[in-house]
């Protein structure tokens, strides 16, 4: 499944990506540096509600956002492995426990350590389209 967008609409994409999320408690960003991953995480979680800042964990490698359901606190982890070397150095870190402990978790870069990721993750690919609009594909539905 994909779709051609433009920045503008952003939290219309997040809004349908959120219909293919349901089933998935992790969700691996795959795209190129300026593609618009933070972006997309932003406005995903706009549209849970989340009132924290949502920025890029580059140099924190995993960021924790609060946000309720049905009355109930629930966290959502934005992990980047950019600087992280190997999947050892993710397991060091704590992010495989963020990819298993069933919180919703947003991860960029994951092709720096694909063996720690859960078998029903959901794999998005971001790229850049014509017309500087990007080009988002959904893989493992």
């Amino acid at each position: 499944m994909q779709r051609i967008f433009t920045e503008r609409e952003i939290n219309d994409v997040a809004a349908w990506l959120w219909q293919h999320i349901q089933s998935h408690s992790v969700i691996a960003l795959h795209g190129q540096m300026g593609t618009g991953k933070t972006t997309l995480v932003r406005a995903l979680c706009n549209h849970l509600g989340v009132q924290d800042a949502i920025s890029s964990p580059t140099f924190s490698i995993i960021n924790e956002y609060a946000f309720e359901q049905n009355g109930v606190l629930q966290t959502i982890y934005h992990i980047d492995l950019y600087r992280i070397k190997d999947e050892e150095e993710a397991v060091r870190t704590g992010v495989e426990d963020t990819l298993f402990s069933e919180a919703y978790s947003f991860v960029e870069w994951p092709e720096i350590a694909p063996e720690i990721f859960p078998e029903n993750t959901l794999h998005v690919f971001i790229s850049l389209a014509e017309d500087g609009k990007r080009s988002i594909k959904i893989d493992g539905e």
